[in-house]
């Protein structure tokens, strides 16, 4: 079975608009990054309790918590860091998800060391919380390209991986070779897809991802979380100070998010799935 999860942020600021999104476009799951312009990692506990009982009594659950973890310089105050992560990971327990998406750090190309050690240690706190970090490749940190991935996966215990195949094309690697060196290592995947010749983020399948193959690679089960990008969202300036560039207009976030949906659903279709309550199916 494949599982359907996003990044409902990306459809509306506020959770009864996200939680509208999703519901709409027959998605069980979300990946939880803010609410109302508030990153996750700033929620309070009691914000917490009170948003996970919304989503629970509306039928949607967290898949992950899309933390901005490790998106900050190499040369961060560690001890800092950790008390983030437990920060993190009692929200996560709050959520019921143990899954929580993590980056491995700015300026930290020739502190591969260090990068080890602190993700190390960031995996261990976590998992004293019963949660595991799921590290996102993503452009400028250590991990953006499959080769230091690849390097992590070996040297740091305990992380998880997130596949992310546009972040991979707007670091100038090849969606053949990144698939064929880390699909089958990846615990899950974010969908978004971009043209590599222009930087523009398109539709899933639309773009240089490959993510028709992404697809049909696929044995057992798996969950893909949206994350389309085709739209400026609230908060996207406090993740990524780049700019989008994007080959189609839509009138609204919703409208982006909808489109996004219906094109990653039209490559499941195309692959052989067909839907049923939970996810799809073939």
């Amino acid at each position: 079975m494949i599982r359907l999860s996003a990044f409902s942020d990306e459809a509306a600021s506020d959770l009864s608009g996200q939680i509208s999104a999703l519901k709409r476009n027959g998605i069980g799951y979300t990946e939880l990054r803010s609410i109302d312009g508030k990153n996750v990692a700033k929620f309070t506990e009691a914000e917490a309790k009170e948003y996970a009982k919304r989503l629970a009594g509306e039928g949607v659950a967290v898949w992950a918590i899309g933390s901005p973890l490790g998106k900050v310089d190499i040369d961060t105050d560690f001890s800092a860091c950790l008390d983030e992560v437990k920060h993190v990971c009692a929200l996560a327990n709050i959520f019921g998800t143990d899954k929580i998406r993590v980056f491995s750090f700015f300026n930290a190309y020739e502190k591969r060391g260090q990068v080890f050690d602190y993700l190390s240690g960031m995996a261990e706190t976590a998992a004293e919380y019963g949660a595991g970090l799921y590290h996102e490749n993503e452009k400028e940190v250590y991990g953006d390209t499959a080769a230091r991935v690849l390097e992590l996966m070996a040297n740091v215990r305990g992380l998880k991986f997130v596949y992310d195949p546009a972040n991979y094309i707007q670091v100038g690697e090849d969606a053949d070779t990144t698939l064929s060196l880390l699909h089958a290592r990846s615990d899950y995947f974010h969908i978004k897809d971009v043209v590599k010749e222009t930087g523009e983020l398109v539709p899933a399948g639309q773009g240089s991802g490959e993510i028709a193959k992404l697809i049909g690679m696929i044995d057992g089960d798996k969950t893909l979380t949206l994350e389309p990008h085709l739209a400026v969202f609230s908060g996207y300036a406090d993740i990524d100070h780049t700019e989008m560039k994007h080959r189609f207009a839509f009138s609204s976030n919703a409208e982006a998010f909808d489109a996004a949906a219906r094109a990653l659903k039209d490559l499941l279709f195309a692959a052989g799935y067909r839907e049923e309550k939970g996810g799809f199916v073939r």
